[in-house]
């Protein structure tokens, strides 16, 4: 359940959002501009109760029946009705008329005529001072005024009228105005609704047409996929100042803070001594004694540059996962070992010489020159790749140079490449191949490699066997990225590489392992 209502909470709309925020503040408005309307109109009703019913207090004050009957046994008899009848043709509550020593004349109720006023001791009315004043009672809130009764020559004070008014209570004001009240609710909805709809498409034609729950996701992917990438990666604004940086960025600029400019990270640099344009830009920069290939992206919206991005990458380790994917690490190191081969003879060839063992220098010579040429003529004869002929023959004579045995299939041949694979994707198959048998083989007494290699350009067959090891556990997990058996340091991708480039192809790699026997890798492609 609760999943579901964060489901719907990050789900909504923004324009629901936007009209349902409007609702609210319209609604709170309009119930805050009410309170305050009913709350000046209950003001003013008081004031005006008070002016009218000081008005009436005077006018009883002023009757003449009244100054010469109040405070006499006659004007039980006489104040009542008169009041009364003033009170009725005004429509007030009350008219109170009570004499000095506070005995009431007049009342609403007859049945409190001729009791005693409860506020006698602190009316301010008998020390000849008429006010307004604000009471609760059993009927609510009144309005009262007072007002001294003088006798008919003015000379002396006889009484006191009290006029009573009771204040409207704040639900017959919401009644009486409910017709105002509803208009400016509904005109205030109304107004709210349509600047939401126009607010909101406004902010979606800023934001692409996306809602908010949609931005945040798009960042956070975004973000995640650039702190994942395999270079480094800044962004600037437009004063060049660090808005983004990801975490092979922070390692290779050795910063680690929150907020800095350009020119600090890259000062005595070219990136900090030159401003960067507005095109693209591709050039080596040394930063912390490390080399780097750096590329400047100018960023742009709407036709206006607002900031640059920066990727870097480290030289070093571009250029060997360079060497190591595309084969010419594998072509390097068989040349470099036919080379090393090559000295070792030639040494040999100088030290029987120098032995005056002539006879023994020229059979080696023609012994060595026989392998080699009969190798190298079987190789012009089967294979038609001169990369893949150099890579053979360097491999030969890396495996004389380790002591392995290793042998080419006379039935091998290579007329032509299979659709879709390259000189260089060959190198790196059979490269790899042949790299993991010699390897396998290296701490056996029995180091045999053998290699059959067929095709042409409707299939390719490999078959490479080693008298090595074999592989523990499950075979297929050294085709894993980053797995390795290999005790020096490697990356693990060689056999990862391989089976790719042959599932790309719609081929297959099939392993045949026996524990202390040997292993066979037949790779079939068309076939």
């Amino acid at each position: 359940m609760l999943f579901m209502k964060k489901g719907f909470k990050k789900n909504i709309t923004l324009r629901l959002k936007m009209f349902i925020f409007s609702f609210f503040i319209v609604l709170f408005s309009v119930f805050t501009s009410g309170f305050i309307m009913l709350h000046n109109i209950s003001d003013a009703f008081e004031m005006e109760f008070g002016s009218r019913a000081l008005a009436i207090a005077r006018t009883v004050a002023q009757h003449s029946e009244i100054q010469k009957t109040i405070g006499t046994a006659e004007g039980l008899q006489t104040i009542q009705p008169i009041v009364e009848r003033i009170r009725l043709a005004t429509a007030v509550d009350y008219i109170v008329v009570f004499s000095m020593d506070g005995i009431r004349y007049s009342h609403p109720s007859i049945a409190k005529v001729g009791t005693v006023h409860e506020e006698i001791d602190q009316n301010e009315a008998l020390s000849q001072h008429e006010y307004i004043s604000k009471a609760y009672g059993v009927q609510g809130y009144s309005i009262r005024s007072f007002v001294p009764i003088m006798n008919v020559d003015g000379t002396r004070q006889v009484g006191v009228v009290n006029v009573g008014i009771l204040s409207p209570k704040w639900y017959h004001l919401i009644y009486q105005y409910r017709s105002d009240i509803i208009v400016s609710l509904l005109c205030g909805l109304f107004i709210g609704l349509v600047g939401s709809i126009l607010v909101a498409n406004h902010l979606k034609r800023q934001t692409l047409n996306l809602e908010p729950y949609e931005i945040a996701r798009i960042v956070e992917e975004r973000s995640n996929m650039m702190q994942a990438m395999d270079i480094g990666l800044l962004a600037t604004d437009e004063n060049e100042n660090i808005t983004f940086i990801n975490r092979l960025g922070r390692q290779y600029t050795h910063f680690f803070g929150t907020s800095v400019t350009l020119k600090a990270i890259f000062k005595n640099t070219w990136i900090a001594e030159e401003k960067l344009v507005r095109q693209e830009s591709y050039r080596p920069l040394l930063l912390h004694d490390q080399m780097y290939l750096v590329r400047t992206f100018p960023i742009h919206v709407h036709e206006r540059l607002v900031g640059h991005l920066i990727m870097m990458t480290n030289q070093r380790e571009a250029q060997s996962l360079a060497e190591e994917l595309t084969g010419i690490k594998v072509l390097v190191d068989s040349l470099r070992a036919q080379q090393h081969e090559y000295m070792n003879r030639l040494h040999s060839i100088a030290g029987l010489i120098q032995l005056d063992r002539q006879e023994e220098a020229l059979s080696l010579i023609i012994d060595e020159i026989t392998d080699e040429e009969e190798l190298i003529q079987t190789l012009r004869d089967k294979i038609f790749d001169y990369s893949v002929q150099g890579l053979l023959l360097g491999k030969h004579s890396r495996a004389k140079e380790l002591g392995i045995s290793l042998t080419i299939d006379d039935t091998s041949f290579l007329t032509d490449f299979k659709n879709g694979l390259s000189s260089g994707d060959l190198v790196t198959i059979i490269g790899n191949l042949l790299d993991n048998a010699m390897d396998a083989c290296l701490e056996r007494e029995v180091q045999d490699v053998h290699l059959l290699l067929q095709g042409d350009k409707r299939f390719l067959f490999i078959e490479v066997q080693d008298s090595g090891c074999g592989i523990s556990g499950n075979p297929q997990k050294i085709f894993e990225y980053g797995f390795s058996t290999k005790r020096r340091e490697g990356r693990g991708i060689g056999l990862a590489l391989v089976k790719q480039l042959i599932e790309a192809n719609k081929g297959v790699i099939l392993i045949d392992s026996t524990m202390d026997i040997g292993t066979t890798m037949t790779v079939k492609i068309g076939v």
